[in-house]
């Protein structure tokens, strides 16, 4: 589970304006961090975006260098508005192609933070790709590190005493890998992807009785496709779905469709099978810069407490060897 509100004995500060008081029970942020730590989680621990299907280097290391520019890409989501400790999510990567053809570099960093839990990565990437006549096979791996654990100065007790004091929070920096295949064309694409292959322990909470729980990753699993069709001369459609899996949580799928207007602006809507319908927009500002926009409206238990989640992108193609780039619609 992401995020939780309850009224308390505790209270989280947000620190860089001083002036957001939000609380939650004792019990209940013990009960969030169990559910967190135990070595069983029954839900999805990589952050969620919208925007995967402009944002697949969050999703997938192989797609490093495919637009064949230098791009730079960074994300902000804010999940759940409304609701106390609500996730905040922001994603920042840069990719490219090599002189040889067959090779691409990449890096993402992200800081992913969950009330008073943090989660912070930074991961390299390399990429060998296999070039057909009119289309590609690029093989990915990331590596790198993890940062997870309790973020003290966001925690200001009303009672010294409260026994949650004495529990001992250790943040770890543990590596990390990821793996991912993609296939694409100039109107097609499909991939597979695996994270957090190492599945390394990332936070130890140990009591006063020397009792500890532990945080372990889980590895979750991929899939994407998507195709572009043109409609007419000014109109291109592009559906897509990204289907995910990770042990003990059930599967889920994103399905979009969108549409291209004059190569200039994109619209379109998901629905993902948590019960959620996404609308989405990216606007084609100039031939190298592009400003997503996406709206999350939550159609389960959650759509009383919160006023939906808001997702703003932006990339840059830099195009440093002054290459001819026919229209990328991935």
């Amino acid at each position: 589970m992401r995020g939780t509100t309850n009224k308390s004995s505790l209270i989280l500060v947000n620190k860089p304006s001083g002036k957001t008081i939000k609380s939650v029970t004792m019990k209940t942020l013990l009960t969030t961090l169990i559910l967190l730590l135990a070595t069983s989680l029954f839900a999805q621990q990589d952050a969620l975006f919208s925007q995967y299907m402009f944002n697949k280097m969050a999703v997938n290391p192989a797609y490093a260098g495919s637009r064949e520019l230098l791009t730079a890409d960074i994300l902000y989501r804010y999940q759940w508005v409304n609701i106390d400790g609500a996730p905040k999510t922001i994603s920042a990567s840069v990719h490219s192609p090599l002189n040889n053809p067959k090779l691409a570099l990449g890096f993402n960093i992200y800081n992913d933070k969950i009330s008073p839990m943090s989660y912070t990565g930074a991961m390299a990437t390399f990429a060998y790709r296999i070039i057909f006549p009119k289309s590609k096979l690029s093989f990915g791996i990331q590596a790198g590190f993890k940062n997870s654990g309790l973020v003290y100065n966001d925690i200001i007790a009303q009672d010294a005493k409260d026994p949650f004091l004495i529990y001992q929070v250790d943040n770890k920096i543990v590596p990390d890998a990821n793996f991912g295949i993609y296939y694409y064309s100039d109107k097609f694409y499909a991939g597979v992807s695996s994270r957090q292959l190492l599945r390394n322990q990332s936070v130890v909470v140990t009591d006063s009785a020397g009792n500890s729980q532990f945080a372990k990753l889980l590895t979750h699993f991929y899939g994407m496709t998507g195709a572009a069709i043109p409609l007419g001369e000014n109109v291109v459609f592009r559906p897509s779905l990204l289907a995910k899996y990770v042990k003990n949580a059930p599967p889920q799928l994103d399905l979009n469709v969108s549409f291209l207007f004059v190569n200039v602006l994109w619209l379109g809507v998901s629905y993902r099978t948590e019960k959620a319908i996404s609308l989405i927009t990216e606007i084609n500002v100039a031939q190298n810069l592009r400003i997503g926009y996406s709206y999350d409206i939550w159609l389960n238990e959650l759509k009383v407490y919160n006023k939906g989640s808001h997702e703003i992108r932006l990339s840059y193609d830099f195009n440093i060897r002054k290459r001819f780039i026919t229209p990328r619609y991935f």
